[in-house]
């Protein structure tokens, strides 16, 4: 069943996150700064398209990162609250296609692109508990 196909070109959201020491490189690595991390950046961003995504999508549904490509262009403090922003912009067979952006109140601090599918959460799960040794095996 291919759900993307309902999902409208242009759907946005945005998700804000004040940062605090736990989302910097310096909560990993004492000898760095105390500014927020990629990868929390990133995970913000992927959120805030999960959050967009799963308004279209049926119950037992989510959705999973697939393809992230994303610049951070600039470093932010603690304290500072930072807003990301995704906006569907394609939509393909099982996948859907996001800009996303994030600021910290004073510049843009990321940009780029994200790649999100849905999965039926059950089958997904499935797959994750034959991993653990957990589960049956999936056909």
């Amino acid at each position: 069943m291919d759900l993307t196909q309902s999902i409208p070109v242009g759907s946005s959201g945005t998700k804000s996150l004040v940062v605090t020491r736990d989302v910097t490189v310096a909560r990993a690595d004492e000898s760095m700064p105390a500014v927020f991390a990629t990868p929390m950046m990133i995970l913000l961003m992927e959120m805030t398209a999960g959050e967009v995504l799963q308004q279209y999508l049926p119950p037992g549904w989510i959705s999973v990162g697939v393809v992230v490509n994303v610049k951070h262009l600039a470093a932010t403090p603690v304290g500072a609250t930072v807003v990301a922003t995704a906006e569907v912009i394609a939509v393909g067979e099982g996948t859907v296609t996001f800009a996303v952006e994030a600021y910290d109140g004073f510049e843009k601090i990321g940009e780029g692109t994200h790649v999100r599918a849905p999965v039926e959460m059950e089958r997904f799960l499935k797959r994750v508990r034959r991993k653990e040794g957990k589960g049956e095996t999936e056909e």
